[in-house]
């Protein structure tokens, strides 16, 4: 491929659905543009049948529904929730929020997940509850997880941010957890923009969660008509999207199987067109453990050190592509060593695999020719 055929390449582009158009001009013409509309309900229920969930519950955002998963804990300050240190902010500002103190718990240096045989020994008497993030949707140990909570008396929380469509011994993501979180922000496998969801897998939490999801009142029972008028019952907030975010999300999720059907085209183009290059350089590809199925989140290549990353990265924007690192270790961030602590043996891998980690361009809409261009301009890079 010459320069001349190279065209820009994005990190991410946004896949427009069936029927995604028609059906937010439907949310307007319908005149419920507020949350909880017939769009909310027919999302929730396709969450529900998609993650096998109890409940699922439509918000603004993945960080909202991790914020209401505190609430739903009933935090105090000086609880401890263990997380790793290798995921977004938002798992540790949650419980920030309500007065906890994240601990931050190294990562696998195979699936980059949460290392389940370091979290024992982070656990203490105010210990309350285990955050796990499936890192690109490959699922992490949850047989060990499920039993370690079990045994100590904590609650599992699932981020699954990632992980939509993907599975664990072919129980679904998301079914896990005493409650899980989703992500539909523009990067994700089904979208609206910015939203998310929490799924509960405890029937006991449902009722206060519509209620902390509904600014602290109970007018979800309102207009089920259980109660004559609605009151400020509980803490909450303002939780709840809106009635056009979810008709582009029901589309999104109606698609949701073609969808997946790309996205894992490129990801299996990207693993065998990239196999021997990497072999060549000492790169590490993504490793999903057997009876783990990934949803084809995002591709990652584990480049030697943080120096040949930033070069390669350099390389590939100069062929038009864009390929860019990933997540920053909470646990050495200003807000991390201020809220924060570090479990026993500190987080080594997870202060490695920063440095050397480089997400490829995975989307939908990403095609042969493209995935072709973008696997072209990794080959011509030699690191060796």
């Amino acid at each position: 491929m010459s320069e001349t055929d190279l065209k820009s390449i994005p990190f991410n582009r946004t896949h427009i659905s069936d029927n995604e158009l028609d059906y937010l001009a439907q949310a307007v013409r319908q005149g419920f543009t507020c949350g909880d509309g017939p769009f909310t309900r027919r999302a929730a229920g396709l969450l529900r049948e998609m993650t096998g969930a109890g409940e699922a519950l439509l918000t603004t955002s993945c960080t909202h529904a991790l914020e209401m998963s505190a609430i739903l804990l009933g935090l105090r300050p000086g609880d401890e929730v263990i997380m790793p240190s290798f995921t977004f902010v938002s798992a540790a500002n949650a419980y920030v929020l309500r007065g906890a103190v994240p601990v931050f718990v190294d990562c696998r240096p195979d699936t980059l997940n949460l290392d389940e045989q370091l979290v024992e020994a982070a656990i203490t008497d105010r210990t309350r509850a285990v955050v796990v993030m499936h890192y690109a949707g490959v699922a992490c140990a949850m047989d060990a997880l499920g039993e370690l909570c079990r045994r100590y008396g904590l609650a599992l929380i699932e981020d699954n941010a990632h992980g939509l469509g993907g599975s664990y011994r072919e129980r679904p993501l998301g079914s896990f957890g005493r409650m899980a979180v989703q992500s539909f922000h523009a990067t994700k496998n089904a979208q609206c923009g910015e939203g998310g969801a929490l799924l509960l897998n405890d029937a006991d939490l449902v009722a206060r969660a519509e209620i902390v999801r509904e600014k602290g009142t109970d007018r979800s029972r309102f207009f089920r008509g259980q109660v004559d008028r609605y009151r400020w019952v509980d803490v909450g907030s303002s939780y709840l999207p809106s009635d056009v975010l979810a008709a582009q999300l029901t589309a999104q999720l109606e698609s949701f199987g073609g969808i997946q059907l790309r996205r894992h085209a490129v990801w299996r183009d990207y693993h065998e067109g990239l196999a021997d290059w990497a072999a060549e350089n000492g790169v590490a590809q993504p490793m999903v453990p057997d009876g783990c199925a990934h949803p084809a989140h995002l591709y990652y290549l584990l480049l030697p050190d943080l120096e040949t990353r930033q070069a390669f990265i350099g390389h590939l924007a100069g062929r038009g592509v864009q390929a860019t690192f990933h997540y920053q270790p909470l646990h050495t961030a200003p807000a991390g060593l201020r809220h924060g602590r570090v479990a026993p043996g500190g987080c080594p891998v997870t202060e490695e695999v920063t440095d050397r980690l480089v997400r490829l361009p995975l989307f939908a809409d990403l095609g042969e020719s493209g995935t072709a261009q973008v696997i072209d301009a990794v080959l011509t890079c030699r690191m060796r």
